[in-house]
């Protein structure tokens, strides 16, 4: 069974973006190929939307199959 692997990452740096960015929160990284040539993760902020944002802003982290898990249902149960 294969799976798309998600990736996470954690906000180290909200300077500029405090209203859309709260440090030490863990955000899904959505997938853009031309963003991350730029440096920049795409982002689903606090607004409900995905921006692109300096990689300096996060650390990318990689998580256990049960935490992945225990993520992705707290996401799907956030109205």
């Amino acid at each position: 069974m294969s799976e798309h692997k998600r990736h996470f990452a954690i906000c180290v740096d909200n300077s500029d973006y405090e209203a859309s960015l709260i440090l030490r929160k863990i955000y899904e990284i959505i997938p853009d190929e031309r963003g991350a040539g730029d440096d920049l993760l795409r982002i689903v902020d606090e607004s409900g939307e995905d921006y692109l944002y300096h990689k300096s802003h996060f650390i990318v982290v990689e998580f256990p199959a049960e935490v992945e898990h225990a993520l992705r249902s707290a996401q799907s149960a956030t109205p």
